[in-house]
């Protein structure tokens, strides 16, 4: 029976320098990967400009923004960028939106309010993208009397929703058009957030959602290395971004934990060895790359990427650690594009003309000039 596989992006760090990113969407690109992602945290370098010079050097991949949060850009904004940026790329553009970091919002001065802050950002962005005026007085953002002054030129684009608690999922669920997963959501959390979101759609009487979901990768023939490898990018990111476990633990981590199959004390015991420098090779085990992201041989990946699309993935965007990410891309690409010109899976992407055209330094046919 073939695999039931979602499409496949690749997502690129602010922490890259921009010509390295240019790079890397043009692999991206050559090995057929369906969309490049550009997520943006405060006190970083911001994705507009790179996300812009890598719509002006591809031809075919979609650009997602995802996410741009509303504080550091207000939504006014938000929308003039995203359509002048969409007109540049020729309409391959996807806007994703969020309410950022909360931690980092607050040391700007704003009042960190996730819920309304959404509700206020759609209702702004939306019909500004269809080029009508706005007047809309919210509880966090406004605009009164505002229109851009251009034409957007996709009026029904999409916009992307980065949500992770209930009334979160419920309220994209009515206002979005797609939900994106952040990094660190193991596949039973995935499938109860998808679960949410779809049912909220659903009640609104609205078309279920297109679920995105961003996940470290490691391509290797090797797989301890692979794992090896993998451990290092999910540690890092959980000494970055995850809470102590005292009284900083929210809610939601309960849940993200509890869908790990990791017990909270064991996360959190390893959430202090890596704060005192110990070396995530050693401190972290197995389950955590199960977990949080896909490691091994390209034929591996390909078998955990499954489990996602069971979970109601349509889109895993990958983020491809180690320093090779080039020969990862061209290897995972090209292990696809055998299995899938074999009938061994289904995919969304056009990795089979790619990678196969890659490897013979050919373009395909239908993109030759």
């Amino acid at each position: 029976m073939p695999l039931d596989l979602p499409r496949f992006g690749v997502r690129l760090s602010q922490a890259l320098e921009p010509r390295r990113s240019l790079e890397l969407a043009a692999a991206a690109e050559a090995n057929g990967f369906a969309s490049l992602w550009f997520a943006e945290n405060p006190f970083h370098r911001g994705i507009v400009p790179v996300a812009g010079a890598c719509a002006a050097m591809t031809e075919r991949i979609s650009i997602g923004l995802g996410i741009v949060n509303f504080y550091q850009h207000h939504p006014t904004l938000i929308a003039a960028e995203f359509a002048a940026l969409d007109e540049l790329a020729g309409g391959r553009v996807r806007l994703g939106i969020g309410s950022g970091i909360g931690q980092r919002v607050l040391r700007l001065g704003y009042k960190w309010r996730p819920l309304p802050s959404l509700e206020d950002a759609v209702a702004i962005i939306r019909p500004l993208l269809r080029g009508e005026a706005v007047n809309h007085r919210g509880i966090v953002f406004s605009a009164e009397g505002v229109s851009l002054g251009f034409r957007p030129p996709r009026p029904d684009a999409p916009i992307y929703v980065a949500s992770m608690g209930d009334r979160s999922l419920a309220l994209c669920g009515r206002i979005a058009d797609g939900l994106i997963v952040s990094n660190m959501c193991p596949p039973r959390y995935t499938e109860r957030a998808v679960g949410i979101v779809q049912q909220s759609a659903a009640d609104a009487r609205r078309k279920p959602l297109d679920i995105v979901q961003y996940l470290p990768c490691v391509v290797r023939q090797d797989r301890d290395e692979a794992w090896r490898l993998a451990k290092r990018a999910v540690g890092g990111m959980l000494a970055t971004f995850w809470p102590t476990g005292g009284d900083d633990w929210p809610a939601l981590r309960d849940t993200i934990v509890e869908c790990s199959g990791i017990a909270k004390p064991e996360v959190v015991a390893v959430l202090a060895r890596l704060r005192r420098g110990e070396v995530a090779d050693t401190v972290l085990d197995d389950r955590f790359i199960a977990a949080f992201a896909i490691a091994g041989t390209a034929e591996e990946c390909l078998a955990q990427a499954a489990l996602y699309r069971r979970a109601g993935v349509a889109e895993l965007v990958l983020t491809f650690a180690g320093s090779q990410p080039e020969a990862d891309m061209a290897q995972f690409a090209a292990v696809l594009a055998q299995s899938d010109d074999a009938g061994g899976t289904r995919c969304g992407c056009d990795c089979v003309g790619r990678a196969l055209a890659a490897q013979a330094g050919r373009a395909p046919a239908g993109d030759r000039a």
